[in-house]
């Protein structure tokens, strides 16, 4: 050390020689000396001379540095600050901070800091809200006319079955509660269709205890359960089943509408060996309206779940038809085998409540000696509430009242004035991520609720010569509805102490596992935990609202042949009926995937069936049609001799008309042929 003193002094006095030399050299002149004069002052002689020097200084050596005093200064919007160590008291601090390698504040005072030996809980961002709304609408009219005659028929005025529909639908209402749920992004409104739930729930469960258990309405089926049973039990019509009864089975013929075949892959030729035969095949209805919806959802789930509120859980299904089957025939009519007296309406509603848990594999090491429990933890944190909505409503309105006056030629002739196919189908599968614990600081809301309404007006007016085979039923309706939870199985258990020292530590940030978490048995084989902690409340709601209407009331009469000579024996089919309602909905609900569920606060755990069918025998009689024109004509006229050499067939098809998701009338023109 002191010899650095000495380089220093050197240095510095090196450092102003040099600078001494520079200025000499920058003259321009040098002065000249000159010695005392004769006439100066005398010198005092300096040998001689001893003058008294005394000091009170204490030499010390050199010691290079900068000694600096801070004054007082001011911060913008803060306290003055004042004389004193501060300046060099925060130097002191600043360096015993960086040598500990903690993070410092962006702002504040820096006597504020406090050196702690561990960092603060690094918390990670969670996922966010997934909220879908989809709704999807056919509307598709199809009304035709076909006069095969010569003759001038007045089309019929089929507005009075709009209004039978309309009627149709305000009796469905008493079998539907909750198909007038409107969509919510809120909690506020998310609980207040929970709690309209449970309230309409706890009135029929005070009805059913007082010994009534149906609407009290005059139908086929009215069937009212609060807390169905789960698994192996499925509700037909009101009743308890043990097996699901199967689409494939009860699907009517549709005729002239089914689908063709794939033709083979072989190159067989294939021969028509009467391509003059003498028959009439009319088709009116074989109408097919389906709704499916599917909702798979995983949103936020784990195998250990802890809510610090209340949990609301309400499952529910209502199921209701309503249809008018009533059809009028001719007194000259015999009808063959497949009348509607024998073939009539199929509806049923099927409703299945089904639970199960999650087998997982087990993450325990069975050979290991001892057991492996968390040591370290990864907290995600998401702030407020969180909400996971999937509502789906479907709706069909179809159409199909047909007018006909028809006719043999004596050849083969196909009518298809129905055959329309309106479909709307709607699948979501939600996947979020999966956590080892989530704890929710507020309630949760487990909503699930399926509405199905089938409506079919399809009352038919036939006349028609003897040996007409006629089909005006055998029409189906189809609302089947499931909801599947997984989850806990056992009941919910009392909060740990240990779950709320967790919340307190996330709160507080501190970087600590609780010790509790590290010998929970649902965490045995875990290295480390997965934790994810929302402050506010979790709703889980999935709604399914499916409507579907089909008037389908045909008119069709068979005017004798015009040549009856070379008629004779003609075949002819009539179908009015074939139609089918399908509603399918499905709901796969991942509560979680393990056996343990911790509450703090009380559950809420309901759920209702509702099923009902009304069938109505409405008497209403068509009136013709005013001078208005018709909104379409088919008219199909030949006066050609029908035995003549040029004689083909004849096909009509006005239907096949496909409605995906049109929210306007799909077949404007319809169809019109001269």
């Amino acid at each position: 050390m002191h010899i650095e003193k000495i380089s220093e002094i050197i240095a510095h006095f090196i450092g102003l020689f040099e600078m001494t030399t520079d200025e000499m050299r920058l003259r321009t002149n040098y002065a000249e000396g000159a010695g005392p004069g004769a006439d100066g002052p005398a010198l005092p002689d300096q040998d001689a001379y001893t003058a008294a020097f005394s000091s009170d200084l204490q030499l010390k050596d050199y010691d290079p540095g900068v000694i600096y005093k801070s004054g007082s200064y001011d911060i913008e919007y803060g306290p003055a600050r004042h004389l004193g160590r501060v300046f060099e008291d925060s130097l002191e601090k600043l360096a015993a901070i960086a040598a500990k390698d903690i993070p410092l504040p962006h702002f504040g005072d820096p006597t504020d800091i406090v050196l702690t030996d561990e960092p603060e809980l690094t918390v990670f961002a969670g996922p966010g809200s997934a909220i879908s709304h989809a709704i999807q609408v056919n509307v598709l009219y199809d009304d035709d006319y076909l006069d095969m005659t010569s003759s001038v028929h007045a089309p019929r005025d089929t507005s009075f079955v709009i209004e039978q529909l309309a009627d149709l639908s305000t009796k469905a209402e008493i079998f539907t509660p909750f198909a007038s749920l409107h969509r919510t992004d809120t909690y506020d409104g998310a609980l207040k269709i929970a709690e309209d739930l449970e309230s309409y729930i706890q009135n029929a469960q005070n009805t059913e205890d007082s010994g009534t258990t149906s609407l009290g309405t005059d139908a086929t089926h009215n069937f009212v359960r609060v807390d169905p049973e789960v698994n192996d039990t499925v509700y037909v019509n009101g009743k308890a089943e043990t097996d699901i009864p199967v689409l494939d089975d009860f699907l009517p013929d549709r005729g002239l509408a089914k689908l063709q075949e794939e033709p083979d892959d072989n190159n067989t030729s294939v021969e028509q060996t009467d391509p003059t035969g003498n028959s009439l095949d009319v088709t009116a209805g074989a109408n097919l309206l389906v709704n499916v919806a599917s909702v798979i959802n995983t949103g936020v789930i784990a195998s250990v779940t802890a809510v610090m509120g209340n949990y609301h859980q309400v499952d529910a299904i209502s199921q209701t038809f309503v249809y008018s089957d009533h059809d009028e025939f001719a007194s000259a009519l015999h009808a063959s085998g497949h009348s509607a007296e024998e073939a009539g309406t199929v509806a049923k509603n099927i409703a299945l409540f089904e639970h199960s848990t999650f087998e997982a594999s087990s993450h325990a090491d069975t050979d290991a000696a001892e057991p492996t429990f968390p040591s370290s933890w990864r907290v995600s944190v998401i702030d407020g509430d969180v909400s996971v909505v999937q509502w789906i409503e479907q709706y069909h309105f179809v159409s199909d009242n047909d007018t006909m006056t028809v006719t043999t030629s004596g050849s083969e002739t196909t009518v298809l004035t129905g055959g329309n196919t309106s479909i709307n189908f709607s699948s979501f599968f939600g996947m979020g991520m999966q956590y080892d614990l989530v704890i929710i600081g507020g309630n949760v809301l487990d909503i699930n609720s399926i509405t199905q309404i089938s409506l079919l007006y399809d009352n038919d007016w036939v006349r028609a010569e003897d040996g007409a085979d006629i089909q005006t039923g055998n029409n189906l309706i189809w609302n089947f509805a499931s909801i599947h939870n997984v989850g806990t199985d056992s009941p919910f258990a009392a909060m740990p102490d240990y779950i709320v020292e967790t919340q307190k530590a996330i709160e507080d940030r501190d970087p600590n596992m609780p010790e509790g978490l590290s010998f929970d048995v649902n965490f045995q084989g875990y290295a480390g935990l997965n934790v994810l902690y929302i402050t506010g409340n979790l709703y889980d709601m999935t709604i399914i609202k499916q409507v579907s209407i089909l008037g389908d009331s045909d008119d069709v009469t068979q005017a004798a042949s015009a040549i009856l000579d070379i008629n004779p024996d003609a075949t002819v089919t009539i179908d009015t009926g074939s139609n089918a309602v399908i509603n399918i909905a499905e709901i796969v609900d991942y509560d979680s995937f393990g056996q343990t569920t911790y509450l703090a606060g009380q559950l809420y755990s309901d759920a209702i069936l509702i099923q009902g069918g009304l069938v109505e025998h409405d008497t209403t009689e068509p009136q013709p049609a005013d001078d208005r024109l018709a909104n379409e004509v088919i008219a199909f006229l030949d006066n050609d001799d029908p035995g003549g050499s040029d004689s083909a067939d004849g096909v009509i098809n006005a239907g096949h008309d496909f409605s995906w998701s049109s929210a306007h009338p799909a077949d404007v023109m319809q169809a019109m042929v001269a």
